[in-house]
């Protein structure tokens, strides 16, 4: 039980600290908004055109197969460190967990998703 009070001292305290800060940073930061600090942009450019850009589904496509590809990069690694002990049913685990992510790569592909243009 001692586990259960030691983390909720450390949530406890977490959150108290947060509110003095922000508190805090609420009583000494300057007030002055200016319409040049209300604008979207500060960077001394002035805005032009919409602030929400449409972009098309292939960036989102292209996004996913990024992340898919990522997930891959993270199992694999650990995978290789302990191959010797997962024996051969890690390593067809493993086999099986790559051709679906190939399976998924050939399917973008005949899709011409990884196309840029």
């Amino acid at each position: 039980m001692s586990e259960y009070l030691e983390v909720g001292l450390f949530l406890v305290a977490s959150a108290l600290f947060y509110a003095v800060t922000m508190f805090m940073a609420s009583l000494v930061s300057p007030h002055a908004p200016t319409a040049a600090k209300q604008s979207p942009y500060e960077c001394g450019e002035q805005p032009v055109g919409e602030a929400q850009v449409r972009f098309g589904p292939n960036y989102y496509i292209i996004a996913l197969i990024f992340v898919l590809f990522d997930v891959e990069a993270i199992f694999l690694f650990p995978w290789a460190a302990a191959l010797r002990e997962v024996g051969m049913a890690g390593f067809i685990e493993m086999l099986v967990f790559i051709g679906v992510l190939l399976v998924g790569l050939v399917y973008a592909w005949r899709k011409k998703v990884l196309s840029w243009i």
